[in-house]
This record gives structure tokens, sequence and C-alpha cells, in this order.
């Protein structure tokens, strides 16, 4: 098995080694608590409200958190009545701004097993609900759902092929599918990623290229498969709270010197399962 997108050859003790890199992150060391994110939230926050020129504060940094969820929920135009799933939860903070839309039910997945307990106990709302799992292996039934999300999650995906199929598996009939993300720009561009972030390096994130995801969704059966880059929203924005804001845990800034290289951007990545298909 292949590293995707880094040459290199993967067997099952990398992968048994990263995915617990991974729930040590999540897990014990709880990285939604460190001040890089705040707001309960992981992800590097879209940017294009924010006045970069001046201080940046924590409320406007944990806005930016929550402005890249509505992105997501916003090109899966949710209607009322609608069943939402997210993969990779987290603390099910985002997943539960999806109650916004007056969905039936929401329900979030997430591998790491202290992440669904922090979001299990966070919650009031019975709509919501929280499972672990892993999102190449779904523990929902069949067209279960009407609207798949998953937020800066899928880097670290060690089987994309298998999360495209178990999304169309769980989707029903006319379901919309939408994630968002940092990928390699291309295959070429992968080993070059990996050299300059430690992130890719150590193998907390992985450089799926986004030709790839985006085949591997049309693989699984999806239809109007496409990839939007947002990251001139996201890389300056994160950059300036590197520079600016609360970093006792000395956060790379290497990333928005991978994205000017081209070697790395942030996507939103849409997909439809056609009304004829499945459930």
């Amino acid at each position: 098995m292949e590293r995707p997108g880094t040459g290199i050859i993967a067997g099952v003790a990398d992968i048994e080694e990263r995915t617990a890199r991974r729930q040590h992150m999540y897990g014990t060391r709880d990285l939604a608590a460190l001040p890089v994110f705040a707001g309960g939230f992981i992800n590097f926050g879209y940017w294009r409200d924010v006045d970069l020129s001046g201080p940046i504060t924590v409320e406007q940094r944990v806005a930016t958190q929550e402005a890249l969820y509505d992105v997501v929920l916003d090109a899966l135009a949710l209607r009322p009545g609608d069943r939402v799933v997210e993969v990779g939860c987290g603390h099910g903070v985002g997943t539960r701004r999806a109650l916004r839309h007056d969905p039936a039910l929401v329900r979030g997945l997430d591998l790491v097993p202290e992440q669904v307990a922090r979001a299990t106990a966070a919650n009031d709302d019975p709509r919501v609900a929280f499972a672990r799992g892993a999102a190449h292996d779904m523990p929902f039934d069949d067209g279960a759902f009407d609207a798949l999300l998953s937020v800066e999650a899928a880097q670290h995906f060690e089987d994309v092929a298998g999360f495209a199929r178990e999304g169309a598996r769980v989707l029903a009939g006319g379901g919309r599918f939408a994630l968002t993300t940092f990928f390699a720009t291309s295959a070429a561009a992968a080993p070059e990623l990996v050299a300059a972030v430690e992130s890719f390096a150590t193998g907390l994130d992985l450089a799926h290229p986004v030709d790839d995801v985006l085949g591997h969704l049309r693989a699984a059966g999806f239809a109007d498969v496409a990839a939007v880059s947002i990251g001139e929203h996201v890389w300056r924005g994160l950059d300036r709270w590197l520079e600016l804001g609360p970093r006792p845990d000395h956060w790379d800034r290497a990333y928005h010197r991978a994205a000017r290289r081209g070697l790395v951007d942030y996507y939103l990545v849409t997909a439809r399962k056609p009304a004829g298909s499945g459930v």
C-alpha cells in the first residue's frame, strides 16, 4: 500500500502508528483546546470578512471557524427535515451548527472515542447524536441521510476511496455531499508538500492530490463532482492569526508558504448522489 501522494510504501504498522498519533492529538491532547483554534472547533477558518490589517481577537478567530462550516452547509443547501451527518465531527460544535437549518436529525461521526464523549456531553438537542466510527466504515444504514459534510478531516483519511464509497452508501438517492479541507494540488506536488510541512512529514496529515479525491468520488457513483479553491480566504488569514494570536503551542506557519509555492490548497468539494441510484 502506498501512502497517498508520497511515493512511500506504507504498511499496516505505518498506518497504525499514524492513527495512534492522531488519536493522541485529538483525544488525549485535545487539539481543540489549543489557543490556535478556540471555541471547540478544529479548523483553519474562513477569513473573508476579517480585517487582517490590525489585531485579531479570539472572538474573530471563532467566527472564522463558524464561517467555514457555513460555507459547507450553504453548499449542501440544507432543507427543513433533512437528515444530516458530519464525518470527523470532533467536539460536535460544527455538527450542531446544522440545527440552524431545521433538520430532522443530525449525526456526528468520529474515530476518536474521547471526541465522541466530549461531543455527547456537550449536546442537549434530541435531534443530535454522536457515534464512533471510521470514514471508510460508517455505522449507519444504507440511505440513512440526505446530506453529508466533512470539515477539515479528510486530510487524515487513510482510505479516501473507502470514504467515498461509504458516503455514497449512507446517502439516499439525490443526497448531497460537501467537504472542505486542504489537499495537495497535484500528484507531482505531493512529495514536495511532505518535505515542506511537518504535519505531512510526520503523517499526521496525508498529501492526497485533489484530483485523486475527485476521482474516488466519481468511481463511487457520485455526479456533479467539483472542487473549488477557497484558499484565498484561508491561508493569509490563518498565517496572520499565527503571527498575531496567542501561540504557546508554536503552530507551524509553513502551510502558507507551501500554498504560495502551489503545493497545497484549500478546497470546497461538492458532489451529488444521483436520484435514481440506491436508496
